[in-house]
C-alpha cells in the first residue's frame, strides 16, 4: 500500500583517525594519521568504551524526550523502525499532554553486554544486550548504527527477547563478533529475505517459521479478530528492506544468525451497514486523520528478532510493534 520512508539523516564519509572511503590502500601521513580504505579494511565496529556511551547518551535523550512528549529530543539518537515507532508514540503523547508525560518513569538499562561485529564497510553497527527497568525480566536488545565516524551512534532496532532465549554469539580471539551478510546463503533464509518470507507467512502460513507468540499464534489471533460479528477486519502485510530498515545479522556460536528485521503492516476495520467501529482510544485518534464513519485504517511498523539456523525453521524470538498513522472514513 505504500513504499519505504522515512527521512535519512545526512551521511558524511569524512575521515582520517581511522578511515578514508577515498583512500585506496594503507598509508601513513606526516601526521602520523592511519588512512585505510573504508569499504574493504576488516575493523570492529566500535570500541567497547564507545557502545558504552552510545548507550548511555541514548537513554538520557530517550528520557528527555518521553518526559517532555517532544520527538526532537531524541531524534538525532533513533532511525529506522525505532524512529518510526518512538516518534508516532511521542506526537500521540504530545498531542493529549501537551505539558508533557505526567506518568514518566526514567528508563534505566543496566547490565549492559555489547556485541560488536568485526566488518568492512557502512554502516558500522552493534548490539547492546541490557536488563530494563520497564517490560518485566525481558532483555532489551537494541541495535545501534552510524554511517560514519562524525555521526553520532542511532538506535535502529529495539526488541524483548525472554531471559535464556539470546543466543551465544561466534567471537574470535579478541571477542569481536561476525556480521552474517544479507544475501548469505548458509542460513534457512538469507536476512535479506526474512521481513518479506514474514509478511508472506503471516497472509498464508506455511513452515519457514517455526511456531509461537509472533508466527503461529499471531496468525490465529488476526484470524479470531477479522469474523467478529458487524465487523469486518483485514490485514495486508508488507516488508521493509530498505536503507535505515535494511536487516542486520551477528552469527551464532552453532552457525547460525540472529537477524534483526522490519515489517510493515495494515489494519482495517469496516463496520456493517448499521454498525460502527469501535472507538479508537485517544492515542489512536490523535495520529488518525480523516473522519472515522464506517471505516478506519491503522499503519503499524514492527521491528523483530529471530533465530535463523543454519538448518530448519526460523524462530522470531521477539517484536516491538507501534502505531504509525491512522486513516478514518
Amino acid at each position: 500500500m505504500s513504499q519505504d520512508r522515512g527521512p535519512r539523516r545526512p551521511r558524511r564519509l569524512e575521515k582520517c583517525a581511522l578511515i578514508s572511503a577515498s583512500a585506496t590502500v594503507l598509508s601513513l601521513t606526516a601526521s602520523g594519521c592511519v588512512v585505510v580504505h573504508g569499504e574493504r579494511e576488516v575493523l570492529p565496529s566500535a570500541t567497547r568504551a564507545e557502545a558504552a556511551k552510545a548507550l548511555e547518551r541514548f537513554t538520557t535523550a530517550y528520557n528527555k524526550a518521553d518526559k517532555a512528549y517532544d520527538a526532537s529530543l531524541d531524534a538525532g539518537h533513533t532511525t529506522g523502525a525505532l524512529a518510526a515507532i518512538d516518534s508516532a508514540r511521542l506526537k500521540a503523547g504530545a498531542a493529549n499532554h501537551p505539558d508533557g508525560n505526567p506518568a514518566h518513569e526514567p528508563l534505566e538499562l543496566t547490565d549492559a553486554k555489547f556485541t560488536i561485529p568485526k566488518k568492512a564497510g557502512w554502516p558500522r553497527w552493534f548490539v547492546a544486550d541490557t536488563k530494563a527497568n520497564k517490560g518485566g525480566t525481558a532483555r532489551w536488545l537494541l541495535v545501534f548504527t552510524r554511517d560514519g565516524l562524525e555521526e553520532t551512534w542511532e538506535a535502529a532496532y529495539l526488541t524483548l527477547v525472554a531471559p535464556g532465549k539470546v543466543p551465544e554469539f561466534k567471537t574470535d580471539e579478541d571477542g569481536w563478533a561476525e556480521a552474517v551478510p544479507a544475501n548469505a546463503t548458509d542460513v534457512s533464509v538469507p536476512p535479506a529475505g526474512l521481513s518479506k518470507d514474514y509478511t508472506t507467512y503471516l497472509q498464508d502460513g506455511g513452515k519457514t517459521f517455526a511456531d509461537g507468540v509472533h508466527t503461529s499464534s499471531w496468525r490465529a489471533l488476526r484470524e479470531k479478530r477479522s469474523t467478529r460479528p458487524g465487523l469486518v477486519t483485514q490485514y495486508i502485510d508488507e516488508p521493509l528492506t530498505n536503507g535505515d530498515y535494511a536487516p542486520l545479522a551477528l552469527r551464532t556460536e552453532d552457525g547460525g544468525a540472529l537477524v534483526f528485521f522490519t515489517s510493515r503492516h495494515f489494519e482495517k476495520q469496516t463496520a456493517a451497514r448499521g454498525a460502527s467501529v469501535p472507538t479508537p482510544n485517544k492515542d489512536v485518534l490523535a495520529l488518525t486523520d480523516g473522519e472515522i464513519k464506517q471505516s478506519l485504517t491503522m499503519e503499524f511498523v514492527s521491528n523483530e528478532v529471530a533465530l535463523d539456523p543454519a538448518d530448519g525453521q526460523v524462530s522470531v524470538l521477539g517484536r516491538v510493534q507501534g502505531l504509525t498513522s491512522g486513516k478514518g472514513e
